[in-house]
């Protein structure tokens, strides 16, 4: 979450990540979380100057506050601390977490967000590759015709299933196959170039972090922004 948001949303960010390090710990011996997208993103002291440069002791402080107000607090559903997930952008609708993972949780329902529409900047976004560049990542033999169908879609109105060529997808696979923003997307050829829109950033499960900073500019605290998207938790220290 960048740094700029609102202090309300890095407060809900700061117990979010508390809570997913929390479900992880001791579940493996060497480490606990790696700094990567596999886990949860985080950048050492010396790469957040370089990143900030004049703004790293105004930034670096809002996070230590938002962290500092936020101590000891984590996220739990009966009792029981929850699985965390959080993304960047919804397509104005959060995902039940089955229709994107394995498992179904009574707390990672589809809910509505429409402060994403106005406040993230990849909302909408657009990728365009060549056919065969398409064709080979999907592992589908070239063919002048490109036929583009949704099989069926999530809660959110993401796609779920779709069918190129004949050939059925599912779209998470494709999502990543093609490295696009989201699983809500649109094919179309255009000459020899394929042209993909997106809507949303990432996989749409859990709390919204621009969704989040929209709610904060309206008033709503961490703690109504966090019960928002995580549906029935308690927040406890």
């Amino acid at each position: 979450m960048p740094a700029s948001f609102p202090e309300e949303a890095l407060k809900a960010q700061a117990v979010a990540a508390r809570s997913y390090v929390l479900k992880h710990l001791n579940s493996r011996k060497d480490y606990d979380v790696v700094d990567s997208i596999k886990n949860q993103v985080y950048l050492d002291d010396e790469t957040l100057k370089r990143n900030w440069k004049n703004n790293y002791v105004e930034y670096i402080n809002k996070i230590r506050k938002a962290v500092l107000d936020t101590k000891g607090e984590y996220l739990t559903y009966n009792n029981k601390l929850i699985t965390v997930f959080f993304f960047s952008t919804s397509n104005g609708k959060t995902e039940n977490v089955e229709e994107v993972f394995s498992e179904k949780l009574p707390y990672l329902k589809s809910v509505e967000s429409p402060w994403d529409k106005e406040e993230s900047p990849v909302y909408n976004d657009t990728k365009i590759m060549s056919l065969k560049e398409f064709y080979s990542k999907l592992g589908l033999k070239y063919d002048d015709i490109l036929k583009f169908n949704i099989l069926s879609r999530t809660k959110s109105g993401s796609n779920k299933y779709i069918e190129i060529n004949g050939h059925k997808f599912k779209s998470t696979d494709v999502r990543s196959k093609l490295n696009l923003r989201s699983t809500y997307f649109t094919v179309k050829r255009e000459g020899e170039n394929v042209n993909i829109k997106t809507k949303g950033n990432g996989h749409g499960v859990g709390m919204s972090q621009y969704g989040a900073a929209g709610m904060a500019k309206q008033g709503y605290s961490y703690k109504e922004i966090l019960k928002y998207y995580y549906s029935g938790v308690e927040i406890k220290k």
